[in-house]
């Protein structure tokens, strides 16, 4: 896995937005030229962190066990949510899905963290940490989340939005099912926000079931974005001595059955 969106971008900052991004979000930021991701930190005071900070997102993922660290005290990520009522988002520079209110949540560090935004399922804390729960994509079928909102995100293309507004266009009670599941296979580090202000401390886990996404979403998705957004992954960033932990259930029963030695 070369990186978090080696698989596919989507995965990665193309549906990534947070409130701490919607506060700062009047500073134009861009994929090139003089707003490019190398510039970010230039941009704004508030953003200095996007070229000074030491921990920071997204990082180069090798799924060999050389590119990991095994750690036997990672558990499960328990996704426990409800049906909500969701709204789709754009806001410029990127499409997302936002909740009015708490609609499910994980336990990181045993600490509750609630989800407030998708597509990347984006977790505060009472207390201001975060937490994403990222799922890599390949092309391949229909993702059955987004066809709930199909007709919605086509709406949304018809809107124009510029850097100091968003559209927004409810699409109701969204079914969650199928992320209503425990993941036994992720990797996790410390990394930060992928966009402006790039704020650091935040608990990533990247799951390790790749879904799959047709051409024609990945195009739908990106349809109500301007050109220069419409490519919108940041490129990846220095480990700078980092670990990257590595868990998987059925491989730990494995070795507490005696059937292999682990690194």
């Amino acid at each position: 896995m070369a990186s978090q969106g080696a698989i596919f971008a989507f995965g990665v900052a193309l549906l990534f937005a947070t409130h701490a991004v919607a506060q700062v979000k009047v500073i134009n930021f861009g994929y090139s030229g003089n707003s490019g991701p190398d510039k970010w930190g230039s941009l704004s005071p508030d953003f200095t962190t996007c070229s000074q900070g030491k921990n920071q997102s997204p990082v180069n993922i090798i799924k060999e066990k050389k590119g990991s660290v095994a750690y036997k005290k990672m558990v499960p990520v328990q996704g426990d949510y409800i049906d909500p009522n969701a709204t789709l988002v754009n806001n410029g520079f990127n499409i997302a899905l936002r909740f009015d209110k708490p609609v499910g949540s994980i336990f990181v560090n045993q600490k509750k963290h609630n989800l407030v935004q998708m597509l990347h399922l984006i977790h505060f804390s009472e207390d201001g940490d975060i937490a994403i729960v990222a799922i890599l994509y390949k092309y391949g079928d229909e993702d059955k989340v987004l066809l709930q909102f199909k007709d919605q995100l086509s709406q949304l293309a018809q809107h124009s939005c510029s850097a100091d507004q968003e559209t927004h266009i409810p699409i109701g009670v969204l079914n969650t099912k199928s992320l209503r599941r425990q993941y036994t296979k992720y990797w996790s580090y410390s990394g930060s926000l992928t966009t402006p202000p790039c704020i650091e401390n935040v608990n990533w886990f990247i799951i390790g079931k790749i879904r799959e996404i047709s051409e024609d979403q990945v195009a739908a998705l990106q349809a109500p974005l301007g050109a220069d957004y419409k490519n919108n992954s940041r490129p990846v960033q220095a480990i700078n001595g980092r670990s990257v932990f590595r868990f998987n259930l059925e491989k730990e029963k494995r070795i507490a059955n005696g059937f292999y030695d682990d690194d």
